[in-house]
């Protein structure tokens, strides 16, 4: 335990630790803030929660909290963050392209310095995109526009709203957080150490954050998928979408990395992109329940106070990394499809995370090495594999929603699964020997980093874990080059590519730090 003090105040900020349940308690916990401090408890007139982690490795697991303590009297400490929106409808226009995090997040930005965000997105409205994924389990085809990667809020909105991110360098972490707060996520994302919305919160965060773009002036416009970018001397001057022609003289290309059409729409203009490193795999899925017997080194599970358990793996095999990605506690597999003949899947967790499966992709790094030697050279050599990985899988998995599927013991042993057990991916699965059809350089390093996984965790590789494929959409394979300090193309004028689809981001709060830094210095 130990506290930080500000002798010229009573103020103080204190780490404690307690076990689960304690933390709920507030008087266990100004009982436990007076002993490290050394005084009595009437003396604390206020303890607020500043963070709270699980410390869970070793037994017992513990909650850890840092708490803010007003010793005395209660000084005033800084106000919450609260965005100051201001009324655009006269502003010089920008167009953002994209609704994910990196567009919400860049036009909620542009509208705080007085320009007016024209947000283009492909796919529909929260409200419709909701339908069209019911759809989706009942038809098994895929909207090439309104699915779990295209629509309003991108492809968070329905698989997760995992918060947790190491990339604090570049912006402002808490701001970003008190923004998604303002428009309605929980207070406890200030806190916690992993915070995370949940599926079922993110879409009426996602339509509030519409409201405060249109009652400010600015304009979002669904349905129309950007098909051209208008240039003049390779300027820019604005875009094409629905054979319409929306102007500007600045573009924030926030598309993500599942727009490929997108790329190739650069290229047919020459426009300069660049091959970068990606991930690529298979998603893994466990009963949640022995997750937690390991987890928390616990035969019981979880018990009454602790969240579903986490885990994080990672090796390196053959100079490259493998590793665990998207971890999803409670949660289900879905299908992540963009258009026909793909088998694509992904994880989300509502904010209860409370299914019986915990899944999580295990994904290795694919440079110009592997591509070179898997005979998918070039520029569009990533994306060509990630194209076959995916009609591969669609094969395999009987040409429909259905997902290939094998034991986690017999991918290891390298047999094929006769049985398999019950999933949560809804489409259903069908018993595939992975091992024999996933290209040789993927499959031994899955096999090996996997098999370090058990060795690591003891229970970890099981008969009842269940490896899915495939897993290719975790970041994209281009960068489009941008300047150090102004973000902009080097070739075009006026174009600002953004968040994950330019290769600058890696999940929802690095794309909307990414989007926010676009936006601060457009002039």
């Amino acid at each position: 335990m130990k506290f930080l003090l500000s002798p010229e105040k009573m103020h103080k900020i204190v780490e404690i630790r307690v076990i689960p349940g304690e933390d709920r308690d507030e008087e266990i916990v100004r009982q436990a803030v007076a002993r490290v401090l050394g005084m009595p408890p009437e003396r604390i007139v206020h303890v607020g929660l500043v963070r709270r982690s699980i410390d869970a490795r070793h037994r017992p697991v513990m909650i850890q909290l840092r708490v803010e303590v007003h010793v005395d009297e209660v000084v005033p400490g800084d106000p919450p963050f609260v965005p100051t929106y201001r009324e655009v409808t006269r502003g010089e226009p920008v167009i953002v392209v994209g609704t994910g995090p990196a567009g919400l997040f860049s036009a909620l930005r542009l509208i705080e310095r007085g320009f007016r965000p024209i947000v283009l997105e492909r796919g529909k409205r929260v409200e419709e995109r909701r339908h069209d994924l019911q759809q989706l389990y009942r038809t098994g085809q895929v909207d090439e526009d309104s699915n779990y990667g295209f629509g309003e809020g991108g492809a968070g909105t329905f698989s997760d709203g995992k918060l947790f991110t190491r990339s604090g360098k570049r912006g402002d972490l808490r701001r970003v957080l008190g923004i998604l707060v303002h428009h309605g996520a929980p207070a406890t994302i200030l806190v916690d150490a992993h915070p995370h919305i949940g599926s079922n919160r993110l879409p009426r965060i996602m339509v509030n954050m519409r409201h405060t773009i249109e009652q400010c002036g600015g304009e979002m416009h669904f349905g129309h998928r950007v098909t051209d970018l208008l240039l003049r001397d390779r300027r820019v001057a604005g875009v094409l979408a629905n054979g319409h022609e929306f102007l500007s003289k600045r573009v924030i290309l926030a598309t993500g990395h599942s727009a490929r059409d997108v790329y190739r729409m650069l290229w047919r203009h020459s426009i300069q992109m660049l091959p970068k490193e990606f991930a690529v795999g298979l998603r893994l899925e466990h009963p949640q329940e022995l997750i937690d017997r390991i987890q928390y080194h616990q035969s019981g599970g979880r018990g009454d106070f602790l969240p579903a358990a986490e885990y994080s793996f990672a090796v390196q095999v053959d100079g490259r990394g493998v590793y665990s990605f998207c971890m999803c506690p409670g949660g289900v597999v879905v299908p992540a499809s963009t258009a026909p003949r793909q088998q694509v899947v992904n994880g989300m967790s509502s904010s209860g995370r409370n299914t019986r499966w915990a899944n999580a992709a295990i994904v290795t790094s694919i440079g110009e090495m592997e591509l070179t030697s898997l005979r998918y050279p070039g520029l569009f050599g990533g994306m060509e594999f990630q194209e076959w990985l995916e009609e591969e899988a669609w094969k395999r998995g009987g040409e429909g929603l259905l997902a290939p599927a094998q034991r986690l013991s017999h991918f290891l042993e390298g047999r094929l699964s006769p049985h398999l057990p019950r999933a949560s991916y809804k489409p259903g699965v069908v018993s595939s020997p992975l091992h024999e059809w996933l290209p040789p350089l993927l499959r031994q390093r899955l096999h090996d980093g996997l098999a370090h996984f058990g060795r690591k965790t003891r229970g970890f590789v099981t008969a009842e874990a269940l490896l899915l494929g495939v897993e290719t959409r975790t970041s994209s394979p281009f960068r489009i080059p941008r300047g150090e300090t102004r973000l902009e193309h080097p070739e075009v004028t006026g174009l600002y590519p953004c968040g994950e689809g330019a290769g600058y981001a890696g999940g929802i709060v690095s794309a909307a730090m990414d989007g926010e830094r676009v936006a601060s210095i457009i002039e």
